[in-house]
């Protein structure tokens, strides 16, 4: 069975940082691509963050400068670094798993990715 886990949400100050950590456990996922997502109250989720099966990265305007997304495939893990954070950013996070390893399988049409985590919590204070 896929599972992916989130890690790392938190509350925090505005201008903090945080690092989130998606695991992935019931296969490997060194060959595919994965993202991040978000999704505030009343609003629709919002693609965050992706990296290729390659190491190629994508950012949303909203986060460019600010956030990192790096992946560890010895450890089947995804990571967002989180710097300088705004009011703006509070919001459910999600880590998602395509079955292939470009950056267009995450962000095309996220809705039909394979494999979601639970999400996880961030609230930026201001």
């Amino acid at each position: 069975q896929v599972q992916l886990v989130e890690s790392g949400g938190g509350l925090v100050q505005a201008g903090g940082s945080l690092r989130l950590s998606c695991a992935a456990s019931g296969r490997t996922f060194n060959s595919y691509a994965m993202g991040w997502f978000r999704q505030a109250p009343g609003k629709e989720r919002e693609s965050v963050a992706a990296i290729s099966w390659s190491g190629g990265a994508y950012y949303a305007d909203s986060v460019k400068g600010r956030f990192t997304i790096s992946r560890d495939n010895a450890k089947n893990t995804v990571y967002l670094q989180m710097n300088s954070l705004k009011p703006e950013d509070t919001a459910v996070y999600y880590c998602a798993a395509s079955n292939q390893g470009d950056l267009i399988s995450v962000l095309a049409v996220p809705r039909r990715l394979p494999y979601w985590g639970q999400g996880t919590q961030v609230t930026v204070s201001s």
